[in-house]
């Protein structure tokens, strides 16, 4: 792999600062450099990738194994090498095909369970599961990361689609979010779903007791209107869960691609099983893409592969996703832990260190709000953020068609701009036209300059459906796949998140003024005697 990294150095290096405007003089370049499946199109024309750009990064992909990694992956074989697992998220949106892990066939119970979720949701939905207070009006998801941040996004990503109870979600240990969530709902006709797969997560299961008190001031059995997403079946009988009402997935599935499964009960919950069973429908598409398609026409394998060139060889160490469809808000935070937590390492599969940076920096909100926030730094500030957008042709709301109009022709324009700017000459005649002379012109004129060349891509679709969700969703995780591959770290494990969690437990017993401060360096010790003063 290292002769195609050089190469791929080395190209780089000779196309820096060229024009990309200039590449599209054959009148070929959109068409060339853009994949379509399903009714959705990828553009990755507006980048600097020319054709020998991305062959020697096809090159790339094929010399570091990820077709075989891929393979791997979909079959089951061990691939989280360091906690020695498989991963097989996928295999919650294609249940209809048989899986055998560690000699037993996982198809089977994926059926079971799933089945088990789609009755519940319908007797919630029906009113037939009536809690102690009459129909459920109300979910409240608690949980946090992979357990919060996927159903959270997605619920909101397909509101046009609700049908069934409103669902809240409670992450933050911070009591402010349970308050806030709770204010206004009535306990009697309110479904917590509690969402740890260990029954153990520390937020979570405080967020719970909290919730199961508020609840127990209103209901004479508040567990009777608890379900719970976790493998843990000494502990949610402890906490006084029904069997039947709770849901566990394998130690297979991680968190933050986990929502095909049972941590999306609340979505089912809120679009309907037959919708639910729609966004698996688009992941399974996605999938089969994916594990077909020809590299240079494969879209998970080209997002990754623009990805890589632009952090690894260009240099840029974020990216801004920009969703300009406002149910899809949510998408940049989910897409923040997606990639940063899997990506996000410093050393390779074996333990060496990596002798280039990891991921990049995850970043975005909704357009058009972002063009009146950041969108000044992206356009004239001195490092270069490549841009994703996402777009629908066409929004939910028909007597709104004007204002959908108003936002593809704002995302449209961003990415232009983006590609062409402004140069000075241009500034200079506009603010000519203005009246302003000699030195005054110059300085204004100057201010109005775009440098351009800025690179972008952009993800467009038919509507923001259940379907559409699941093929973006599974784009992305396995674009992260292709990326974590190449690199040659390991996208399923996380262990950055552990020293801190240990080190909370710690300071726990220390502000209670439980335990001294002893070991602890001058500025924390400092901090937790002024919080516990």
């Amino acid at each position: 792999m290292s002769q195609s990294w050089d190469a791929l150095k080395d190209h780089q290096a000779a196309v820096d600062g060229r024009s990309i405007l200039d590449l599209f003089a054959d009148g070929r370049r959109a068409e060339e450099f853009s994949a379509s499946v399903d009714g959705m199109i990828f553009d990755y024309a507006k980048t600097n990738i020319d054709r020998r750009g991305r062959a020697l990064l096809v090159e790339l992909a094929t010399r570091a194994g990820v077709a075989e990694k891929r393979d791997a992956m979909f079959a089951g074989a061990k691939i989280n090498e360091t906690e020695g697992r498989a991963v097989l998220h996928t295999a919650l949106r294609n249940m209809d095909t048989s899986l055998v892990v560690d000699g037993q066939d996982v198809a089977g119970p994926l059926r079971d369970t799933y089945a088990r979720m789609r009755r519940f949701a319908e007797d919630v939905r029906t009113g037939r599961f009536t809690g102690q207070g009459g129909k459920i009006t109300d979910v409240v998801n608690i949980g946090i990361g992979g357990s919060d941040l996927g159903p959270a996004m997605a619920v909101l990503a397909l509101a046009p689609f609700h049908d069934g109870p409103r669902c809240h979600f409670i992450s933050n240990v911070d009591g402010a979010h349970a308050a806030d969530i709770l204010r206004g709902l009535n306990p009697e006709t309110t479904l917590v779903i509690v969402a740890s797969k260990t029954f153990t997560t520390i937020e979570t299961m405080t967020n719970a007791e909290t919730v199961r008190a508020w609840m127990a001031r209103a209901v004479a059995e508040p567990a009777t209107q608890f379900a719970a997403v976790s493998t843990a079946a000494d502990k949610t009988a402890a906490f006084g869960i029904a069997s039947e009402r709770v849901f566990g997935f394998e130690d297979w599935v991680g968190g933050r691609y986990s929502m095909w499964g049972p941590i999306g009960l609340s979505l089912m919950l809120a679009v309907g099983p037959d919708d639910f069973a729609e966004f698996l429908r688009g992941g399974a598409s996605m999938d089969a893409h994916f594990r077909t398609a020809p590299f240079a026409e494969n879209l998970p394998v080209l997002l990754a592969l623009v990805g890589i060139w632009h952090n690894q060889f260009c240099g840029y160490a974020t990216r801004a996703v920009l969703p300009y469809d406002q149910r899809l808000s949510r998408l940049p935070a989910y897409l923040q832990q997606l990639e940063m937590e899997s990506n996000g390492k410093r050393v390779a599969m074996d333990g060496s260190d990596l002798p280039y940076h990891s991921g990049p920096v995850v970043w975005g909100e909704p357009g058009t709000n972002g063009q009146h926030a950041f969108y000044q730094l992206i356009h004239q500030g001195t490092r270069v953020v490549p841009c994703e957008f996402l777009v629908a042709k066409r929004g939910h709301e028909p007597d709104l068609a004007h204002q959908h109009l108003l936002l593809v022709a704002n995302c449209l324009a961003q990415s232009e701009a983006l590609l062409r700017g402004r140069s000075l000459a241009q500034a200079t005649e506009i603010m000519a036209k203005k009246g302003l002379t000699g030195a005054e012109l110059e300085r204004q004129a100057r201010h109005r300059v775009f440098p351009g060349n800025r690179p972008s891509t952009t993800l467009a679709y038919e509507q923001l459906t259940p379907f559409v969700l699941g093929q973006i969703i599974a784009l992305y995780e396995h674009r992260v796949f292709v990326e974590g591959a190449i690199l040659g770290l390991n996208s399923y494990d996380q262990w950055g998140v552990e020293l801190g969690k240990e080190l909370a437990l710690a300071l726990q017993p220390v502000l209670e003024g439980k335990a001294g401060t002893e070991g602890k360096d001058g500025s924390t010790a400092q901090l937790a005697a002024w919080f516990r003063s």
